[in-house]
């Protein structure tokens, strides 16, 4: 699991608070509690979804060693925490936040939780979190937290590449196709084209960088092919080009056949 190098979790809860928490007249019951939120409201396969816990503790006592536990569908593949206390827990779905400091009251914090939605990953993706501390809790009804997810079935987008060459340049052409079920309306297509350098393009909005061509597609309808014909200029052959389509916005449940291979030799 990747994780960026944050303070704790509940290091933000001590914000504007000087010193740590200390047994004394309000020691002894905390009221802890927690809130789970995601986005987006429904879910593409294969795009990302974050999850986001807010926690906090009304008093009037101190928290003591306070335990975030954040449990994630099997839908979706963690991928990052902001929070460096923060580790796998019984499962790779589980994240465990712990604090090596007591909170005192009417402090508050959070966890961002990254995630992938696998590609056959249904809905609705249901996650949990619960926020546990070593003294009483006299009011445990906002101690967990649930949040549901749709997931959306995206488009299936495909990939083919060929090609031929012609004397100096070579002609390739990108067939992209849609099984649907929805219509994608910003497809892209990247070519990596190595020290071929591109001359014109044909049915799509293609810019040069070094080493690639992006090529904004128009809309690609359920059940529709598009074809991209490009002709680039090669110094020398064999040329490799390799390629991908995708959209932003939807995800794709075979992604498998978002990419294509190339090679011209002659």
């Amino acid at each position: 699991m990747r994780r960026k190098m944050l303070a704790g979790f509940m290091g933000v809860m001590l914000a504007g608070v000087p010193g740590l928490a200390h047994a004394g007249p309000g020691w002894g019951a905390a009221d802890l509690s927690v809130r789970l939120t995601a986005r987006p409201g429904v879910a593409q396969p294969g795009q990302p979804i974050i999850y986001r816990a807010e926690v906090g503790n009304a008093g009037p006592g101190d928290a003591v060693l306070p335990v975030l536990r954040v449990t994630l569908p099997t839908g979706v593949e963690v991928v990052g925490v902001d929070v460096a206390t923060c580790a796998r827990g019984v499962s790779a779905s589980e994240v465990v936040c712990t604090s090596p400091m007591d909170i005192r009251a009417g402090g508050t914090g959070g966890v961002t939780i990254t995630g992938i939605v696998r590609p056959d990953a249904r809905g609705p993706l249901k996650a949990a979190a619960t926020l546990t501390s070593e003294v009483r809790d006299d009011d445990e009804s906002d101690n967990a937290a649930t949040v549901s997810t749709a997931v959306d079935e995206g488009a299936d987008l495909s990939l083919s590449l060929s090609g031929r060459a012609r004397g100096g340049t070579f002609a390739m052409t990108a067939l992209v196709r849609n099984r649907g079920p929805h219509m994608v309306r910003d497809a892209r297509v990247y070519l990596r084209t190595g020290r071929a350098r591109l001359v014109s393009a044909f049915g799509a909005r293609c810019a040069a960088q070094p080493g690639y061509v992006a090529c904004r597609l128009r809309a690609v309808g359920p059940a529709e092919r598009l074809r991209v014909r490009l002709t680039l200029r090669a110094p020398r052959r064999p040329v490799n080009a390799s390629a991908g389509v995708y959209s932003s916005r939807l995800g794709d449940r075979r992604p498998a056949d978002n990419r294509a291979r190339l090679r011209v030799t002659a």
